[in-house]
């Protein structure tokens, strides 16, 4: 497995196919193996794309971070630096749930790295946001409250990590308690539905530096975690975005989350998103680097 040496951080990924190039980013803190992603990635690399997936940091068998405003834009951060270590040149960069915040923090920050944005299941809505910030950062401000660094090394969110990558134990020990919570709380408040911006993170001058052709799948008006408004807000309040219907059912998201311990995936349907995504990019990308 390659691993690329960023400014001390290491980060995980494979490349498959060869052509125009993708980067595939999924949600929560799940790997670039998790279910349906490396599928994603094979039918785009049969349709002429080279594509990157990734372990953003604190994922995977890829370095844990903490700093910055929010742990989106340490992982944007972390993206536009592999893109350029990689030289694949502008790149379409797609991604899902906490992969399309991701996605879009980073094309908007990283103009020539990219060469279009593909965002589907976008997070939003007063309960939606604040259940990011419980999942993310809860866990890891009680146990360090509570407990110290020590505590936050048994936390089973961090254990895979942990795992994969044993030089994450030092990484988190040797961070001062009070400085690890205020990096918490500072990423817990990130996401928080105080103010009219898009998307966490995402201020205005980053909307205005976005000049790529941009789709956005509308989300489902039974989805709580990524509402419909937030989709057509969004879409709205890009500059070009295109909006257009997903491949499944309004129901998708409940239905995963419900079938997720028996698929063993969230996202074992992205591959069908595939179709419409390669239509999206010859029309406005343009199918070659």
């Amino acid at each position: 497995m390659p691993v690329a040496q960023l400014d001390g951080i290491e980060i995980a990924y494979e490349l498959v196919g060869e052509g125009q190039p993708w980067v595939l980013t999924p949600g929560g803190r799940f790997t670039k193996e998790v279910g349906g992603l490396p599928e994603m990635a094979r039918a785009l690399a049969d349709s002429g794309r080279q594509v990157l997936t990734w372990d953003r940091p604190n994922c995977g068998s890829s370095s844990v971070v903490f700093r910055g405003r929010s742990e989106s834009e340490v992982q944007a951060e972390a993206l536009g630096a592999l893109l350029r270590h990689l030289e694949l040149g502008p790149t379409v960069i797609a991604g899902g749930s906490g992969g399309s915040r991701i996605s879009l923090l980073t094309a908007a920050r990283n103009p020539d790295v990219t060469a279009g944005l593909a965002m589907w299941w976008i997070s939003g809505g007063i309960p939606g946001l604040l259940q990011l910030g419980n999942y993310y950062c809860m866990p890891s401000a009680d146990a360090a409250w509570h407990g110290g660094m020590e505590a936050v090394l048994e936390l089973d969110q961090w254990q895979e990590v942990l795992e994969r990558n044993p030089a994450n134990r030092e990484r988190f020990l040797n961070m001062e308690r009070q400085e690890f919570i205020e990096v918490i709380d500072r990423w817990m408040m990130a996401y928080c539905p105080c103010d009219d911006s898009l998307v966490p993170g995402l201020d205005d001058e980053d909307v205005e530096a976005l000049s790529v052709p941009i789709l956005v799948f509308r989300g489902g008006a039974s989805d709580m975690s990524h509402p419909r408004k937030t989709s057509e807000a969004l879409a709205g309040g890009l500059p070009g975005a295109e909006l257009i219907e997903p491949p499944w059912g309004d129901e998708e998201w409940n239905e995963r989350m419900m079938a997720a311990e028996q698929a063993g995936s969230l996202f074992v349907h992205w591959p069908q998103l595939v179709p419409q995504l390669v239509d999206w990019a010859e029309r406005t990308v343009g199918s070659d680097q």
